[in-house]
Protein backbone atom coordinates (compact mmCIF):
# COMPACT_ATOMS: atom_id res chain seq x y z
CA UNK A 1 0.00 0.00 0.00
CA UNK A 2 3.31 2.58 0.70
CA UNK A 3 4.45 2.02 -2.29
CA UNK A 4 1.46 1.97 -3.98
CA UNK A 5 0.67 5.61 -2.41
CA UNK A 6 4.12 6.96 -3.32
CA UNK A 7 3.91 5.87 -7.29
CA UNK A 8 0.93 7.04 -7.66
CA UNK A 9 1.86 10.72 -7.62
CA UNK A 10 4.18 9.43 -10.61
CA UNK A 11 1.29 8.14 -12.48
CA UNK A 12 -0.73 11.05 -11.90
CA UNK A 13 1.66 13.02 -14.07
CA UNK A 14 2.51 10.44 -16.27
CA UNK A 15 -1.17 10.79 -17.49
CA UNK A 16 -0.97 14.42 -17.96
CA UNK A 17 2.24 14.45 -19.92
CA UNK A 18 0.75 11.97 -22.35
CA UNK A 19 -2.48 13.72 -22.16
CA UNK A 20 -0.99 16.80 -23.26
CA UNK A 21 1.19 14.75 -25.90
CA UNK A 22 -1.93 13.36 -27.16
CA UNK A 23 -3.47 17.27 -27.26
CA UNK A 24 -0.08 18.81 -29.10
CA UNK A 25 0.01 16.09 -31.95
CA UNK A 26 -4.05 16.48 -32.50
CA UNK A 27 -3.31 20.50 -32.52
CA UNK A 28 0.21 19.53 -34.59
CA UNK A 29 -2.39 18.09 -37.07
CA UNK A 30 -5.00 19.90 -37.47
CA UNK A 31 -2.67 22.82 -38.19
CA UNK A 32 -1.00 21.07 -40.60
CA UNK A 33 -4.40 20.10 -42.57
CA UNK A 34 -5.79 23.81 -42.45
CA UNK A 35 -2.52 25.18 -43.10
CA UNK A 36 -1.85 23.48 -46.27
CA UNK A 37 -5.55 24.17 -47.82
CA UNK A 38 -4.85 26.18 -50.82
CA UNK A 39 -7.31 28.46 -50.47
CA UNK A 40 -6.41 31.41 -52.81
CA UNK A 41 -6.14 28.78 -55.41
CA UNK A 42 -9.68 27.67 -54.81
CA UNK A 43 -10.60 31.39 -54.68
CA UNK A 44 -9.25 31.84 -58.19
CA UNK A 45 -10.95 28.38 -59.53
CA UNK A 46 -14.49 28.97 -58.25
CA UNK A 47 -14.92 32.45 -58.16
CA UNK A 48 -12.91 33.64 -60.95
CA UNK A 49 -13.06 30.53 -62.94
CA UNK A 50 -8.93 31.06 -63.08
CA UNK A 51 -6.21 28.92 -62.24
CA UNK A 52 -3.95 31.79 -60.46
CA UNK A 53 -0.87 30.05 -61.48
CA UNK A 54 -1.17 31.16 -64.90
CA UNK A 55 -0.14 34.65 -63.42
CA UNK A 56 2.16 36.34 -61.97
CA UNK A 57 5.42 34.52 -60.71
CA UNK A 58 3.57 30.82 -60.81
CA UNK A 59 2.31 31.34 -56.92
CA UNK A 60 -1.09 29.82 -55.45
CA UNK A 61 -0.90 32.97 -53.75
CA UNK A 62 -3.14 35.47 -53.07
CA UNK A 63 -1.05 38.57 -54.88
CA UNK A 64 -2.06 36.38 -58.35
CA UNK A 65 -5.28 36.35 -56.97
CA UNK A 66 -5.09 40.07 -57.00
CA UNK A 67 -3.92 39.85 -60.45
CA UNK A 68 -6.58 37.49 -61.58
CA UNK A 69 -9.37 38.82 -60.20
CA UNK A 70 -8.55 42.62 -58.57
CA UNK A 71 -9.08 43.76 -55.17
CA UNK A 72 -12.75 42.25 -53.74
CA UNK A 73 -11.35 38.27 -54.15
CA UNK A 74 -7.71 39.33 -53.54
CA UNK A 75 -8.86 40.96 -50.63
CA UNK A 76 -10.72 37.28 -49.87
CA UNK A 77 -7.76 35.19 -50.86
CA UNK A 78 -5.44 37.08 -47.92
CA UNK A 79 -8.09 37.00 -45.61
CA UNK A 80 -8.64 33.52 -45.56
CA UNK A 81 -4.59 32.87 -46.22
CA UNK A 82 -3.99 34.65 -42.93
CA UNK A 83 -6.98 32.77 -41.18
CA UNK A 84 -5.70 29.32 -42.00
CA UNK A 85 -3.26 30.12 -39.21
CA UNK A 86 -4.86 31.37 -36.58
CA UNK A 87 -6.94 28.66 -35.08
CA UNK A 88 -5.34 25.60 -33.88
CA UNK A 89 -2.86 28.02 -32.26
CA UNK A 90 -5.21 29.99 -30.34
CA UNK A 91 -7.07 26.62 -29.43
CA UNK A 92 -3.36 25.52 -28.46
CA UNK A 93 -3.01 28.73 -25.77
CA UNK A 94 -6.81 29.48 -24.86
CA UNK A 95 -8.02 26.28 -24.70
CA UNK A 96 -5.55 23.77 -23.87
CA UNK A 97 -3.34 26.25 -21.70
CA UNK A 98 0.17 25.34 -24.05
CA UNK A 99 2.70 27.32 -23.97
CA UNK A 100 6.60 27.28 -24.75
CA UNK A 101 8.16 25.23 -27.74
CA UNK A 102 4.93 23.60 -28.12
CA UNK A 103 3.22 26.15 -29.27
CA UNK A 104 5.79 27.34 -31.61
CA UNK A 105 5.66 23.72 -33.18
CA UNK A 106 1.70 24.50 -33.65
CA UNK A 107 2.38 27.32 -35.12
CA UNK A 108 5.15 26.17 -37.48
CA UNK A 109 2.85 22.81 -38.35
CA UNK A 110 0.70 25.83 -40.37
CA UNK A 111 3.04 27.56 -41.62
CA UNK A 112 4.59 23.61 -43.10
CA UNK A 113 1.03 22.92 -44.47
CA UNK A 114 1.09 26.09 -46.37
CA UNK A 115 4.95 26.05 -47.96
CA UNK A 116 4.70 22.23 -48.93
CA UNK A 117 0.98 21.31 -49.15
CA UNK A 118 0.12 17.52 -50.26
CA UNK A 119 -2.97 18.91 -52.02
CA UNK A 120 -0.27 20.73 -54.61
CA UNK A 121 2.00 17.86 -54.56
CA UNK A 122 4.06 19.62 -51.81
CA UNK A 123 4.42 22.61 -53.67
CA UNK A 124 2.77 25.18 -51.62
CA UNK A 125 2.73 28.55 -51.30
CA UNK A 126 5.54 31.27 -50.17
CA UNK A 127 3.54 31.34 -46.99
CA UNK A 128 3.64 34.74 -45.71
CA UNK A 129 0.19 35.13 -45.14
CA UNK A 130 -0.19 32.19 -42.74
CA UNK A 131 2.91 33.13 -41.29
CA UNK A 132 1.21 36.17 -40.17
CA UNK A 133 -1.73 34.58 -38.84
CA UNK A 134 0.28 32.02 -37.17
CA UNK A 135 2.24 35.56 -35.78
CA UNK A 136 -1.00 37.39 -35.33
CA UNK A 137 -2.79 34.16 -32.81
CA UNK A 138 0.60 33.73 -30.88
CA UNK A 139 -0.13 35.55 -27.38
CA UNK A 140 3.18 37.27 -27.71
CA UNK A 141 2.10 40.28 -29.43
CA UNK A 142 6.11 41.47 -29.69
CA UNK A 143 6.65 39.04 -32.66
CA UNK A 144 4.24 39.50 -34.94
CA UNK A 145 5.33 44.02 -34.03
CA UNK A 146 8.89 43.01 -34.98
CA UNK A 147 8.14 41.42 -38.14
CA UNK A 148 6.18 43.54 -39.08
CA UNK A 149 8.00 46.55 -38.45
CA UNK A 150 11.14 45.00 -40.29
CA UNK A 151 8.93 44.08 -43.03
CA UNK A 152 7.97 47.61 -43.27
CA UNK A 153 11.52 48.83 -43.68
CA UNK A 154 12.17 46.37 -46.36
CA UNK A 155 9.92 47.34 -47.85
CA UNK A 156 10.91 51.35 -47.65
CA UNK A 157 14.72 50.78 -48.81
CA UNK A 158 14.90 47.52 -50.35
CA UNK A 159 13.40 46.70 -54.43
CA UNK A 160 13.18 43.16 -54.22
CA UNK A 161 10.24 41.51 -53.18
CA UNK A 162 11.91 38.62 -51.63
CA UNK A 163 14.36 40.31 -49.55
CA UNK A 164 11.66 42.69 -48.05
CA UNK A 165 9.86 39.00 -46.89
CA UNK A 166 13.47 38.37 -45.55
CA UNK A 167 13.70 41.17 -43.76
CA UNK A 168 10.31 40.32 -41.81
CA UNK A 169 12.22 36.87 -39.72
CA UNK A 170 15.77 38.58 -39.75
CA UNK A 171 14.87 41.60 -38.23
CA UNK A 172 12.80 39.84 -35.50
CA UNK A 173 15.23 37.39 -34.73
CA UNK A 174 17.41 40.13 -34.01
CA UNK A 175 14.90 41.63 -31.58
CA UNK A 176 14.28 38.63 -29.89
CA UNK A 177 18.01 37.82 -29.37
CA UNK A 178 18.55 41.07 -28.21
CA UNK A 179 15.19 41.67 -25.80
CA UNK A 180 16.33 38.25 -24.06
CA UNK A 181 13.24 36.78 -25.43
CA UNK A 182 12.63 33.14 -24.65
CA UNK A 183 14.79 30.41 -26.23
CA UNK A 184 11.91 28.87 -28.16
CA UNK A 185 10.43 32.53 -29.81
CA UNK A 186 14.25 32.61 -31.15
CA UNK A 187 14.03 29.50 -32.24
CA UNK A 188 10.59 29.69 -33.86
CA UNK A 189 11.40 32.48 -35.57
CA UNK A 190 14.71 31.65 -36.73
CA UNK A 191 12.68 28.22 -38.15
CA UNK A 192 10.25 30.51 -39.59
CA UNK A 193 13.60 32.27 -41.41
CA UNK A 194 14.26 29.09 -42.59
CA UNK A 195 11.02 28.56 -44.39
CA UNK A 196 10.68 31.29 -46.11
CA UNK A 197 14.16 31.06 -47.28
CA UNK A 198 13.71 28.00 -48.68
CA UNK A 199 10.41 29.20 -50.54
CA UNK A 200 12.19 32.15 -52.08
CA UNK A 201 15.44 30.66 -52.66
CA UNK A 202 15.20 31.37 -56.46
CA UNK A 203 14.61 34.61 -55.87
CA UNK A 204 17.13 35.33 -52.99
CA UNK A 205 20.19 34.09 -56.04
CA UNK A 206 19.81 37.94 -56.32
CA UNK A 207 21.90 40.28 -54.45
CA UNK A 208 19.18 42.97 -53.04
CA UNK A 209 19.23 46.50 -54.26
CA UNK A 210 18.40 49.49 -52.29
CA UNK A 211 16.50 52.93 -52.80
CA UNK A 212 14.83 55.47 -51.06
CA UNK A 213 11.58 54.60 -52.27
CA UNK A 214 9.46 57.06 -49.69
CA UNK A 215 12.06 59.79 -51.09
CA UNK A 216 10.96 58.88 -54.92
CA UNK A 217 7.29 58.83 -53.78
CA UNK A 218 7.30 61.92 -52.70
CA UNK A 219 9.50 63.50 -55.22
CA UNK A 220 6.65 62.25 -57.60
CA UNK A 221 4.10 64.01 -55.78
CA UNK A 222 5.84 67.49 -55.62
Amino acid sequence: MLGTSIASPYWVYLKLVIMEAHHVLLLLTGAFCVGACPFSLWVGQHLLKKDIRNYGDGNPGAVNVFRAGGRKSGGLAVLLDVGKGTPFVILAHSLFSLSGIALGLIGLSAILGSAFSPLLRFRGGKSIAVTYGVLLALPYHEMVLAFAVFMLLGFLFIKEHSWIVMMGPTGAVAFLAITRASYWQVLFMLSVLAILAIKHRSDLRVAPKFELKLVNWLHSKI
